[in-house]
C-alpha cells in the first residue's frame, strides 16, 4: 500500500499536466478525458469532499468554460467551492480562487452583478489573509477592473489597474510578466476611454516585457500586439494597426493551431480594419472563417 502511494501521486500530476498541454493545443476531448480520469483517482483515493477533489473540479471547470460549455462549468465551480468552504471555512485562500474562477465564468456570461459580488468578496479574502500589497490580492483587483470594463465603467477599472501595477511593480520587479500583463490592462483602460496618448506607450512598454519574458510566441504577447493594433485601429491609423494585427494572428496560429476557436474574436477584428480600408473581399473571408470557428466552439 505504502510504495503505491507515491505512483498514484504521480499518475495524477502526469494526467493533469497532459490535460493542460492538449487544452493549449485546442484538443478538448482528450484534456477532458484526462481531467475526468484525474477527478476519478482523487475521489477513489481521498473521498468526494477531499480538497484535492475540489482542485480536479476546478480544472474541470476550466476547460468547459473555455469551451463555452457554461452550464458544466458552472457546476464544477460550484461544487469546488462548496467542498473548500467545508473543509477550510468561508475565509481561505483556496476559497478566494474557487470564487474568482465563478466570477470569471459569470462575467463571460455577462451575469455582471454577480461576477462583481463574488470579486469583491476573493478580493476582501485576499486582503484580509494576504495583505493588500499581495500579488494574489492585485490579481483579485484587475479581476473586478475586468467586470467594470465589461460593464463600461471604464472610470472605476482605470483606478484597480492602476493599484494593481503598482502592486505587481513593487512585489516582482518592473520587468517581470505579470507587470507586462498589467500594463496591457491599465492601457485598455485608457483605451475605452479614449485617452490614446495615455495608452499608447503603456502598450508599447507591455509587448517589451513579454517579448523579452516570453518571447514573441506567446498568447500573453499576442494579446498586447492585437490590443496595439486596436489602439491604431481606432484612431484610424490603418497602416499602423493592420501589421500588428497580422502579427498577433500569427502568433496565435502558431501555437492554438488554425482551427482553434480563440482565434474568432480576433479574426473578427481584424476583418473590421480590412473593411475599414476597403478590403471587403479579404474581410469577408475572415469573417467567414470567424464565424466557423465561433460555431465550433459552441
Amino acid at each position: 500500500m505504502h510504495c503505491q502511494k507515491p505512483k498514484s501521486w504521480v499518475q495524477k500530476i502526469i494526467l493533469v499536466n497532459l490535460a493542460v498541454l492538449f487544452e493549449t493545443q485546442g484538443k478538448f476531448a482528450k484534456a477532458e478525458s484526462l481531467h475526468l480520469r484525474s477527478l476519478k483517482l482523487q475521489e477513489e483515493a481521498q473521498g468526494p469532499n477531499s480538497p484535492f477533489v475540489a482542485t480536479s473540479l476546478n480544472n474541470l471547470g476550466e476547460l468547459y468554460r473555455t469551451q463555452g460549455k457554461y452550464s458544466e462549468a458552472e457546476a464544477y465551480f460550484k461544487r469546488a467551492l462548496e467542498i473548500r468552504e467545508k473543509a477550510f471555512g468561508s475565509e481561505n485562500k483556496d476559497v478566494a480562487s474557487s470564487l474568482n474562477s465563478l466570477a470569471v465564468l459569470y462575467e463571460t456570461e455577462h451575469k455582471l452583478q454577480e461576477a462583481e459580488s463574488l470579486q469583491k468578496r476573493a478580493i476582501a479574502i485576499r486582503e484580509k489573509l494576504l495583505g493588500p500589497k499581495d500579488p494574489a490580492t492585485g490579481r483579485s483587483l484587475s479581476n473586478l477592473a475586468s467586470v467594470y470594463m465589461a460593464q463600461q465603467k471604464f472610470a472605476d477599472a482605470e483606478p484597480l489597474f492602476k493599484r494593481t501595477l503598482a502592486i505587481n511593480e513593487e512585489a516582482l520587479g518592473p520587468n517581470h510578466p505579470d507587470v507586462g500583463i498589467s500594463l496591457d490592462n491599465l492601457a485598455n483602460s485608457y483605451r475605452l476611454q479614449k485617452k490614446y496618448a495615455e495608452a499608447e506607450p503603456l502598450y508599447k512598454r507591455a509587448i517589451a516585457i513579454l517579448k523579452a519574458s516570453y518571447g514573441d510566441v506567446h498568447p500573453d504577447t499576442s494579446t498586447a500586439v492585437g490590443n496595439l493594433g486596436a489602439l491604431y485601429f481606432q484612431q484610424k491609423k490603418y497602416a499602423e494597426a493592420e501589421p500588428l494585427y497580422k502579427q498577433a494572428l500569427q502568433i496565435r496560429e502558431r501555437i492554438l493551431g488554425p482551427q482553434h476557436p480563440e482565434l474568432a474574436p480576433l479574426l473578427k477584428d481584424y476583418a473590421l480594419l480590412l473593411r475599414g480600408k476597403g478590403s471587403v473581399k479579404e474581410a469577408s473571408v475572415l469573417e467567414q472563417r470567424a464565424n466557423s470557428l465561433s460555431k465550433g466552439k459552441s
